[in-house]
C-alpha cells in the first residue's frame, strides 16, 4: 500500500511498482483512478481500510510538506504528520504489517551538514519537528523501515517543486533570486522510488538516508538546472537566506545527507544532480 500516492514520490513509487501488487490510497485528488480515498487523520478509517487490504508493507509518503504552511497552522501540521503517521503506525502494529515511513533532512538544525544516521536530529521548524515525532510512533513497531530524504524534485502534474519551478521562471526569461548559502542533497524522485522499493525487497529495518548523493547549495542546483536544459544562467542571481523575505518559518543551513550506509546495501545508487537532472531531460520531450 502507498499513502499518499497522488504526490511526487507516492506517484513514482506506483510507477516503479509494476512488478508489486499496490493499493493506491490518496486524500484530495486521485491522480488514478483505482486509488482509494483515505483521510490519514482518521483512525477508524485508516484501521478500516488498511484491515480491508490487509498488505504486507505501507509506504507511508502521505505528508503535509509545504513548510512555511506547517509553521503558520500547526493544528493542521501536527494532525497530518503527527497523528495521521500514529494512525498508520497503530494500524501496521494491530496487524503485523511492516511500515515504511518517509522523513526528511529537516528533522536536523543544518549546524554541520552532511549528516549520518547517528547525528542526533534537532530540527528548527515545526514541519521537521512533526516529521520527527512521525519517525517516533513507526519506530516503536520492531520491523520498520524509516527513510530521510532532501530536496525532492521531478516532472509531477500536479505540484511544482524547486526545478519545476526554475525551469518554468527560465522558459518565460523571468530573472530569480536563489539563495547561495543553503544546502542540500536535492533528490529525484524517480531514483528514490527505485531505491525505496529496493529497500524493501531486500527486507531493509531501522533508519536510513535515502537522498541524492551530492551537496550542493540552491543557487549551484539553479545554475545546474540552467545548463542541463539549455536556459539562460545569467537569469538566476544570488541571495542570501538572511535577506530572503519570502520564508515564513526558518530554514536548516546545511541539511545536506550522508548515503553512505544505504550505498553498501543497495544495487541501485543514489545520483548525483547531474545524473538527476539530465535523467529528467530524457523524460521531458519539450526540451
Amino acid at each position: 500500500m502507498i499513502t499518499g500516492s497522488s504526490g511526487l514520490l507516492g506517484s513514482k513509487l506506483v510507477k516503479a511498482s509494476k512488478d508489486h501488487e499496490v493499493i493506491l490510497t490518496h486524500s484530495t485528488r486521485p491522480l488514478l483512478p483505482n486509488s482509494v480515498k483515505m483521510n490519514i487523520t482518521d483512525e477508524n478509517e485508516v484501521l478500516r481500510i488498511i484491515g480491508k487490504f490487509k498488505p504486507d508493507v505501507v509506504i507511508h509518503t502521505a505528508a503535509e510538506t509545504d513548510v512555511d504552511k506547517c509553521e503558520v497552522d500547526k493544528e493542521h501540521a501536527w494532525k497530518v504528520n503527527v497523528e495521521g503517521t500514529k494512525n498508520i503506525a497503530k494500524a501496521c502494529a494491530e496487524m503485523g504489517i511492516k511500515p515504511v515511513y518517509v522523513s526528511t533532512d529537516y528533522v536536523f538544525n543544518g549546524e554541520k551538514g552532511l549528516y549520518d544516521e547517528e547525528d542526533e536530529p534537532k530540527p528548527i521548524n515545526y514541519y521537521g519537528l512533526t516529521k520527527l515525532e512521525g519517525e517516533k510512533h513507526i519506530a516503536k513497531i520492531k520491523d520498520h523501515l524509516i527513510v530521510r530524504t532532501s530536496v525532492l524534485y521531478g516532472w509531477h502534474r500536479l505540484k511544482k517543486n524547486f526545478v519545476t519551478w526554475v525551469l518554468e521562471s527560465l522558459k518565460q526569461k523571468k530573472q530569480i533570486t536563489v539563495v547561495d548559502d543553503h544546502y542540500n542533497s536535492p533528490t529525484l524522485a524517480d531514483n528514490l522510488a527505485e531505491l525505496l522499493l529496493e529497500a524493501v525487497e531486500n527486507g531493509l529495518i531501522g533508519l536510513y538516508h535515502i537522498a541524492g548523493r551530492e551537496r550542493i547549495c540552491r543557487f549551484e542546483f539553479a545554475l545546474e538546472i540552467a545548463r542541463t536544459f539549455g536556459l539562460n544562467s545569467e537569469l538566476v542571481k544570488p541571495i542570501k537566506m538572511a535577506e530572503l523575505k519570502a520564508w515564513v518559518a526558518r530554514r536548516p543551513r546545511d541539511s545536506s545527507l550522508r548515503v553512505d550506509k544505504i550505498w553498501k546495501e543497495l544495487k541501485t545508487k543514489p545520483l548525483d544532480v547531474s545524473e538527476g537532472l539530465k535523467l529528467m531531460k530524457e523524460q521531458a520531450p519539450s526540451f
